[in-house]
């Protein structure tokens, strides 16, 4: 009986996962239709003389006095986009770490003279508001290490304090449909309002996806003004109920304890971008994720199976370690988004396992027991040895370059560049040394593949799932916000899985060798008479 693997299991559903996915987005761009009496059309289609009037407040539901009009727009076409420049003033109120809201009305009233008291003497009036503010912890300063300024440095503090969006996105659904009650749709049922004649009022939408962290303004005691963009967008019915759904997603993201940074970075995959564009990225996505999750899953197999590394480079599995951890801490000290984060610190975990393995080092309660990877000859075949020794050699060549490069880059930093701390020099410092030559340190396993004439002892499955993710990671690294060294570091990799598949080409694996048997990637144990039929073989 046929039973199928784990990777064809997770496969299936990958599969099954995108064709839900698409079935999904093309429902929603469905129009909808009245399916029984009475039927509901839109407000907009007698195509009536609007205005749209904006006010800010202090407070979420205001008196008439603590309202502030900051603009109007007479005969309001909600089929042409527009965009405003405002200066508005700041209370007091916000100054003292308060809050700020913006109120947005659409009415048919056109008196220029439009007031507060009028939204209740006035048919039809729909109203939308938003928050402009929000608590945030403010930038943290960075300063000369050597300079004078180190002394001027000031605590950061640790309180939120206000911060205001300067920027400000409106929408109004324009599609013109019918719908009965039933018809409605779930996105759409909280914004629905239904006139005496049997009409839905003009839909608002605070489109929140386009209000980015790097658009809020730190607000003081001194600052009496600032200056807002509003932006206005005619909508979709699909869209505006793709961006509903988001916003969910959003909130659910909220209450399992993602930060607004990390929101935030989900945002801006959402934002001002093309519908095909953004299924492009959703699917590429997921491809992402299931070849994340079958090369942690081959490489983890192949590493746990292995018993014998003949052929591997112990230095670049080490340096592989050390790499990962400099760069999960400097994403750290970044306060770089989860979504880097989190992959950064399994890779990291890994990594530190496969060290525990190819030097054979063994943790227990009552002490920590090394099996000597150098000393105990004994206990290393041959080709063990002879692995060794190139890969020394490799590294000899490169610590004559490599070494001076990181330090006068160090100290080149340290001179010229602010920084938040000591530690945050120390960190950098180590991170550009990885970012700009870490990809020399997979040259060793390329300089002992050379010198074996082999690579059948490397996990290609493993590597090839990788090398996809490498170049899915170089579309990424144009969406998501990240530091710009990690964002280069995207593209370093490219070039050596290409120098790897031409020695896969360059040295074919012959099936009657032992090293075949070592190749199968995490499959079989490597047979424990290896050295004997090594032996034989030469």
């Amino acid at each position: 009986m046929y039973i199928p693997s784990i990777s064809v299991i997770i496969c299936l559903i990958f599969t099954c996962y995108i064709a839900h996915s698409v079935y999904t987005l093309v429902a929603l761009f469905r129009l909808p239709t009245c399916s029984q009496a009475p039927c509901f059309q839109s407000y907009l289609a007698k195509e009536p003389q609007l205005q749209l009037v904006l006010f800010t407040s202090s407070t979420s539901n205001p008196l008439n006095s603590e309202v502030s009009k900051i603009h109007s727009i007479q005969n309001f076409n909600c089929n042409n986009a527009l965009q405003r420049t405002l200066h508005i003033n700041i209370p007091a109120e916000t100054r003292r770490n308060g809050t700020l809201y913006m109120h947005f009305i659409l009415t048919a009233d056109s008196r220029k003279d439009f007031t507060w008291k009028s939204l209740k003497q006035t048919d039809p009036t729909v109203i939308q508001k938003m928050r402009l503010t929000e608590y945030k912890l403010p930038k943290t300063t960075t300063f000369g290490l050597l300079g004078d300024e180190a002394k001027q440095k000031k605590a950061s503090s640790n309180k939120p304090v206000t911060h205001i969006q300067t920027k400000v996105f409106l929408n109004v659904l324009t599609d013109l449909f019918q719908m009965s009650a039933v018809d409605v749709p779930p996105e759409l049922a909280k914004y629905v309002q239904i006139n005496r004649y049997n009409e839905f009022l003009p839909i608002l939408y605070v489109d929140h996806l386009n209000t980015r962290q790097q658009d809020l303004m730190e607000i003081s005691q001194k600052s009496t003004n600032f200056t807002l963009e509003f932006n206005y967008t005619p909508i979709g019915v699909g869209k505006l109920k793709l961006f509903v759904h988001v916003e969910q997603a959003i909130l659910a993201l909220k209450s399992m304890g993602f930060s607004n940074k990390d929101i935030d970075e989900v945002k801006g995959i959402f934002s001002n971008t093309n519908l095909y564009l953004l299924c492009g990225t959703v699917f590429i996505g997921s491809i992402h994720m299931l070849f994340d999750f079958l090369a942690f899953k081959n490489d983890i197999q192949f590493w746990n199976r292995r018993k014998n590394f003949a052929g591997l480079s112990a230095r670049s599995v080490l340096w592989c370690a050390f790499s990962q951890i400099v760069i999960f801490l400097y994403l750290l000290d970044e306060d770089t988004s989860q979504l880097v984060l989190i992959p950064s610190g399994i890779g990291a975990f890994i990594e530190i396992w496969k060290t525990k393995k190819i030097f054979r080092i063994n943790f227990n309660w009552a002490s920590i027991k090394k099996s000597a990877f150098t000393n105990n000859k004994k206990a290393l075949i041959e080709a063990e040895s002879t692995t060794r020794a190139f890969d020394k050699q490799a590294m000899e060549y490169l610590g004559y370059i490599l070494y001076p490069l990181c330090i006068c880059g160090a100290v080149y930093s340290l001179i010229y560049q602010p920084y938040k701390s000591w530690y945050s020099w120390i960190i950098n410092s180590l991170v550009n040394g990885v970012y700009a030559f870490g990809f020399l340190f997979m040259l060793p396993q390329l300089f002992i593949n050379y010198k074996m004439k082999s690579v059948a002892t490397l996990p290609w499955r493993a590597l090839m799932y990788k090398a996809f993710n490498t170049f899915i990671d170089d579309v990424f690294a144009f969406i998501i916000t990240m530091p710009t060294s990690h964002r280069i570091a995207c593209f370093r990799d490219d070039i050596v899985f290409i120098i790897y598949l031409y020695q896969r080409w360059l040295y074919p694996v012959d099936k009657s060798r032992l090293d075949n048997d070592l190749s199968v990637i995490g499959e079989i144990d490597a047979p424990e008479n290896g050295e004997q039929r090594s032996k034989k073989d030469n």
